[in-house]
């Protein structure tokens, strides 16, 4: 006697199968960490049923209103950014408080940029984040769906 099993079937998303959509996220009186956490899993793809691992199956994000964006405790006054340009006295720190009055597009990105994957992919996913200060963007073209993020 032989029983088939009822069994689900994984489907595995190829390149460009994948139908991208646009969202819209106002970061004014958000969270940074929590705001970045929840990008970086819309660029991923891991909000979608189709979800794999090794294909870029996620949206696009417009952020606006970069320069409201709020930390908590004293991580305006503590927090560093830093990098190194691979030469001798080459590493560059910018403040927090610095860096928000000179490029706060900048403070988003790089938070989303390291909860992105460390390879080509993670390069590609990140290419899909647009931040702007103020509420105007050019993106209005295609037409960017509202996201409400929690």
């Amino acid at each position: 006697m032989h029983i088939k099993a009822n069994l689900q079937k994984t489907t595995l998303v190829n390149q460009g199968q994948a139908d991208p959509k646009w969202y819209l996220v106002d970061a004014g009186g958000q969270v940074l960490g929590r705001l970045a956490t929840q990008i970086a899993m819309i660029l991923m793809g891991k909000h979608r049923p189709q979800y794999t691992a090794n294909v870029d199956t996620g949206d696009f994000v417009v952020v606006t209103n970069c320069e409201k964006i709020r930390v908590t405790g004293r991580k305006a006054e503590t927090k560093i950014y830093q990098h190194y340009t691979y030469h001798m006295s080459g590493r560059n720190v910018t403040s927090y408080a610095d860096l928000m009055k000179n490029k706060p597009e900048k403070i988003i990105t790089e938070a989303v940029r390291r909860m992105l994957p460390k390879n080509k992919i993670g390069r590609h996913m990140l290419s899909k984040l647009k931040v702007y200060t103020g509420s105007e963007h050019p993106h209005a073209a295609q037409g960017p769906q509202t996201l409400v993020l929690n």
